[in-house]
């Protein structure tokens, strides 16, 4: 049987804080390179981490890899000893060179963490604590100033994440990871988990159902056995978390989406035809459940494409989830069902 507790983890910012962590307590040097401002076309957002160690190895991106292997020459062959500003694509031997997109101008901040004195404490110290914010789902905002002075503050506001870069001090705000949550095993679950840890969310699959749960056979995708609304409560009750309704099983489904759409989370949906959603809002309604909260409920879920196969339907729902998540990180409010009343 599939392991019952395991979340499964994308990349993003968690991956590169992890492999900065684990290179500075090995004693190397590290570049943090921050994307702090773009203009025109741009293939990676203001925020974006590409980290460089002095032995080569790389975590992270800011471009569909045009700029690394110049930054990976920059950093890990003769890094600077204190933060300073690259620009990219502002001439055009620029664009040429680094293959930027038409127009396109990128900003990055480059920031030594770690060396042989009592910085290396310092930068270990700084990156667990920022470790320590996100794994609490606390936003956090790290101030870096081309002095070098580094500091991590709890979020003025946790209503965006972001980077203002005034020519002399960053101001990088961090929210966590989106966590999904998916009720019901089976081959869109199995999709929809698959493309959204791609798309950098996290994943959780509940099956409490013995019968799907001892047969499934995606061992890459642990289940987790308990009830979701236990789930719910206990783990993906913030507004950065999202639950999908998957199973066809009203006996599950609807569990799990009357404590969800009575939490905060930024995206609710379930799976089914249109004449599936309204018997849905009938029931949930019968059960209790209030309008307001009612219509949160984005059911059908996923982008029109039409989609029909389970891979298909499953790039739809991600699909509607990065829209989602974009919205919530630009306006801190959950984005309402179209489907709603």
């Amino acid at each position: 049987m599939p392991d019952t507790s395991a979340a499964l983890v994308a990349g993003g910012h968690k991956s590169v804080i992890k492999d900065v962590l684990l290179w500075l307590e090995q004693g190397r040097r590290v570049w943090l390179c921050t994307i702090v401002e773009t203009w025109g076309s741009s293939p990676r957002p203001a925020g974006s981490w590409l980290a460089v160690s002095d032995s080569g190895h790389w975590s992270g991106s800011v471009s569909g890899g045009c700029l690394e292997e110049d930054l990976l020459r920059r950093t890990a062959g003769d890094g600077a000893d204190s933060p300073v500003v690259i620009d990219y694509g502002i001439t055009d031997n620029d664009r040429d060179d680094f293959q930027l997109p038409c127009g396109g101008r990128i900003r990055l901040l480059v920031e030594p963490l770690g060396d042989a004195s009592e910085k290396s404490s310092a930068a270990i110290e700084h990156v667990r604590q920022l470790a320590k914010a996100l794994i609490h789902r606390e936003p956090v905002t790290r101030k870096v100033s081309l002095q070098g002075v580094v500091a991590l503050e709890q979020a003025v506001s946790a209503a965006r994440s972001g980077v203002v870069f005034d020519g002399k001090e960053l101001l990088h705000t961090l929210q966590p990871e989106c966590r999904l949550l998916l009720i019901g095993a089976g081959e869109v679950a199995r999709y929809v988990a698959e493309f959204a840890i791609a798309a950098d969310f996290t994943v959780t699959l509940c099956e409490p159902r013995e019968t799907f749960a001892s047969g499934w056979g995606h061992q890459h995708l642990p289940l987790d056995r308990r009830l979701p609304d236990d789930l719910i409560a206990e783990s993906f009750n913030d507004i950065w978390c999202g639950v999908l309704a998957l199973a066809h099983d009203p006996r599950i489904d609807d569990m799990g989406l009357l404590a969800a759409l009575q939490s905060p989370a930024f995206y609710v949906g379930a799976m089914g035809s249109k004449r599936t959603s309204e018997t849905r809002r009938e029931r949930l309604a019968s059960l209790g459940l209030e309008e307001a909260a009612l219509q949160r409920l984005r059911a059908p879920i996923g982008v029109n494409i039409p989609s029909k196969t389970p891979a298909e339907i499953a790039i739809s729902v991600v699909a509607e989830l990065i829209a989602a998540r974009h919205h919530l990180r630009t306006t801190h409010e959950p984005l309402l069902s179209p489907y709603g009343t």
